[in-house]
């Protein structure tokens, strides 16, 4: 099936043909702008003379940076079906959700222009206070929400069957887990860093990467983001929030799909190591960089948390409260582990990130071979780091070790 896809000239027809979206946006005086900077997407803008806008977010059925390399125009509805869920279970944790347009593969939802990336305010040295925490509620209240904790399970599995996401979690296999551990065509790096690349392929390494691909793999416990990175979360103005009060809000939820809980939270955990690596090197003010380094912290501590408080109102009373003591111990240990091979994929694979590429040379290497020599650290302990204390000590660690 071929799909229009929408440009700026046409986006005000679009909006005209579409009373539920006309009633909010003002087709006659709207001004549209493309600004999707991802590889899979046309991301629009439409403002009227009022002031009232809306993003539309449309599926392209390839990559941006290499139109021979077909993706899936269904992934929309994963995304769909993404904000639902978080509409349904953490309230104002992502942008609002105005509907799916099934034909054209496109979603509508809250235009957030107004905030900023956070990969952005990190890589500029700002600080957003609470955003960690929001996160951490907002990955504990899908977990709970969409899983058997908090659903029967009989909906659990049906949900999952219907969440099926097959080529974007290819995608995740081959980039995360994949390709940044063996010579690929996708990987490049700074020569300086190679002796930490090469100390990701040994095969102690390798034997945990292959265990956390596993849990990937095999592990539905529940909805996840599947992308949840500091470039998929917008956060409010300094000293601004949501009408919700809510200063961090989760985007871009194509990869989303049953799996393990632990998986979000580990991309967050290696995407603040990225961020940290970079504060170091570039030498930011001490009160940035020990906010940055508690960022692990402050979003465990809130998952931890708002799972204890979802706790008593679980549907199954088989899971009883030793098992949530050790449920929450093996998520702490898989995060660990999902964060270092993040952090990796991040530096040496496909889709590199501004933390470390915008650096000059010096601070590039001296940035990405903490970063990596902390994941393959986070990788093998991840054990034996029983607290956010304990990873801190390893990121900072491999930072003086490349200072």
């Amino acid at each position: 099936m071929t799909v229009e896809l929408l440009d700026v000239h046409s986006v005000p027809a679009y909006l005209a043909a579409h009373p539920d979206l006309a009633a909010g946006v003002d087709p006659a005086t709207a001004q549209v702008q493309e600004v999707g900077d991802g590889n899979l997407n046309l991301v629009f803008i439409a403002r009227d003379a009022a002031g009232s806008s809306v993003v539309l977010k449309q599926s392209l059925p390839y990559v941006r940076t290499d139109h021979s390399w077909a993706v899936p125009q269904d992934r929309i509805f994963s995304e769909a079906r993404g904000y639902a869920a978080a509409e349904r279970t953490s309230p104002g944790a992502t942008p609002r959700y105005f509907g799916l347009d099934a034909d054209r593969r496109l979603i509508a939802i809250e235009d957030l222009s107004g905030w900023t990336v956070w990969r952005t305010a990190l890589n500029e040295g700002r600080i957003s206070r609470r955003a960690g925490a929001d996160l951490g509620r907002y990955v504990a209240r899908l977990a709970f929400g969409t899983s058997a904790f908090g659903l029967p399970a009989a909906e659990v599995r049906e949900a999952a069957a219907g969440a099926l996401n097959v080529e974007l979690c290819r995608i995740t296999e081959d980039l995360v887990f994949t390709e940044p551990f063996r010579d690929h065509e996708h990987n490049g790096w700074d020569d300086a860093v190679t002796p930490a690349v090469l100390a990701l392929r040994d095969d102690a390494v390798l034997a945990e990467v292959a265990e956390l691909k596993w849990r990937f793999l095999s592990s539905a416990e529940g909805r996840i983001h599947g992308d949840l990175h500091t470039g998929s979360v917008f956060v409010a103005p300094e000293g601004a929030a949501g009408a919700d009060g809510v200063v961090a809000k989760a985007f871009d939820l194509e990869f989303g799909v049953y799996g393990p809980i632990a998986f979000d939270l580990g991309a967050l955990f290696g995407n603040f190591l990225l961020a940290q690596a970079r504060a170091a090197a570039i030498g930011r003010p001490a009160e940035f960089r020990m906010w940055v380094a508690g960022l692990v912290g402050e979003t465990w501590a809130a998952f931890e948390a708002e799972l204890r408080r979802l706790w008593p109102s679980r549907v199954d009373p088989t899971f009883n409260d030793a098992f949530l003591e050790s449920w929450l111990a093996e998520t702490w240990r898989r995060a660990v582990g999902f964060g270092g091979v993040k952090a990796v994929r991040r530096v040496v694979g496909w889709a590199k990130v501004a933390d470390i590429q915008s650096l000059e040379q010096p601070q590039r290497v001296q940035a990405a071979g903490a970063a990596l020599t902390a994941a393959r650290t986070w990788i093998l302990r991840r054990h034996e780091l029983a607290d956010p204390t304990a990873l801190g000590q390893a990121a900072e660690e491999a930072i003086r070790a490349w200072r």
